[in-house]
């Protein structure tokens, strides 16, 4: 049995309006299908009982980081304590990243939401999945040519990052660009 993203956001939502401690409007279909693209490892666009259980298990760990940063249970937190979040989770990003985070996810009093936390979440994680695809021998660089740049730019914000940190570019005859992770 495969559930898809409406499945999935109406089982998520049904959870989390018995959760009276966490104040939200629910996930967005958006947000479960980011959730169903990063879980689906047999690109049927669904996640069966096993990849729903791995994201489960994910969604609980960064629920309670977002419990802990929202301590006035607003179901906000600002761009300070996502930061923190952030590193919480195990994500290790520098200055212009959180500054794109940011801009992308938060309101305009500089909040985050719970179903845009997630979603932050879940993209970050999709991107570091890539990153390390890519990173065969674990150096914390990849190269990549123009195909698996355009393949690597469709996660998240990357192609923005790949701008701001892209440390060469172009050979005549063949294109290619090195990240470093370590900036």
């Amino acid at each position: 049995m495969e559930i898809s993203a409406d499945e999935l956001r109406s089982v998520l939502n049904s959870v989390l309006k018995k959760h009276k401690d966490l104040k939200t409007e629910g996930f967005a279909l958006e947000s479960c299908r980011s959730m169903i693209a990063l879980m689906d490892t047999d690109g049927s666009g669904k996640i069966n009982f096993e990849e729903f259980r791995h994201l489960w298990d994910k969604l609980k760990s960064w629920q309670k980081i977002f419990k802990h940063y929202d301590t006035d249970h607003s179901g906000t937190i600002n761009s300070y304590e996502m930061r923190n979040a952030v590193k919480d989770a195990g994500f290790c990003l520098n200055k212009q990243l959180y500054d794109i985070i940011t801009m992308r996810y938060a309101d305009k009093n500089m909040n985050i939401d719970f179903d845009s936390f997630i979603c932050c979440f879940v993209r970050l994680e999709g991107m570091f999945r890539a990153f390390h695809a890519f990173d065969k021998d674990g150096d914390g660089i990849i190269k990549l040519n123009v195909l698996e740049v355009n393949n690597f730019t469709q996660v998240f914000f990357l192609e923005r990052w790949l701008n701001l940190h892209c440390l060469s570019c172009y050979i005549p005859g063949e294109a290619y660009c090195t990240i470093d992770t370590k900036l």
